[in-house]
């Protein structure tokens, strides 16, 4: 994935454990895939765990010694994951449809973060 020609947005609290173990691009990933759904992340992750697949088996061990900063859903943060996938170079449709959202409204979470246009 190319750098972003822009700085992320500062991470919202509720996620900050998860971008802090992750990182900004893996947690993004991570966010996209589990957001809005209860986790249990297992100490001794095994392949066949969804989050080891995606994040590998270090860092969901990782998460799960953090569990008590963790809430027990993944907070859906779309406003964040708007401004992101923006500084990523996303346009506003690919956004929209990616977050189930309008184009409308990615425009009003771009618009809370400074960002304006189409593109990065």
């Amino acid at each position: 994935m190319p750098v972003p020609a822009k700085p992320y947005p500062r991470t919202p609290a509720e996620v900050e454990p998860y971008v802090a173990i992750l990182g900004v691009d893996l947690g993004i990933q991570f966010l996209l895939t589990f957001g809005g759904a209860e986790m249990y992340i297992p100490r001794n992750p095994k392949t066949r765990s969804r989050v080891a697949a995606l994040v590998g088996a270090e860092k969901t061990a990782e998460l799960a010694q953090s569990d008590y900063l963790l809430p027990r859903r993944v907070p859906l943060v779309t406003p964040w994951l708007s401004a992101c996938l923006h500084v990523q170079g996303w346009n506003l449709a690919d956004i929209a449809r990616r977050l189930r959202v309008t184009d409308v409204t990615v425009r009003k979470h771009l618009n809370r973060y400074g960002m304006r246009g189409n593109g990065p």
